[in-house]
């Protein structure tokens, strides 16, 4: 009998954790974020809410990204730890925060 109340009590818990893990936002992975990140500092140069001396930044600030990520995959055997995703994954969404900030402060190019 409380064997199977342990049974019941654990199934019960996992299925109240499901939900919540489910509305989580999805993990993107980081060769899609990049994509993303490359696009949208490439549509604000075309659409002229970017100046050349921002996306020049902004991609400065990427490539840097990605130069820790490769220094991260060098040390072991090509694969990232769970601490150096959740590092990378930190420094994409500062990353992020940047290009959107930079396209909403009002500067154009000018034409």
């Amino acid at each position: 009998m409380k064997r199977t109340l342990l049974s019941v009590a654990a199934a019960a818990a996992v299925i109240a954790a499901t939900p919540a893990a489910v509305s989580a936002t999805p993990w993107e992975p980081i060769r899609e974020r990049q994509a993303d990140l490359e696009h949208r500092i490439d549509q604000g140069v075309r659409s002229g809410q970017l100046t050349r001396r921002e996306a020049g930044r902004l991609r400065d600030q990427f490539r840097d990204i990605q130069r820790l990520e490769a220094r991260y995959r060098r040390t072991d055997g090509g694969r990232l730890t769970p601490g150096e995703r959740a590092d990378l994954d930190r420094r994409y969404d500062r990353l992020s925060q940047h290009i959107y900030a930079e396209k909403h402060d009002d500067q154009t190019r000018r034409y």
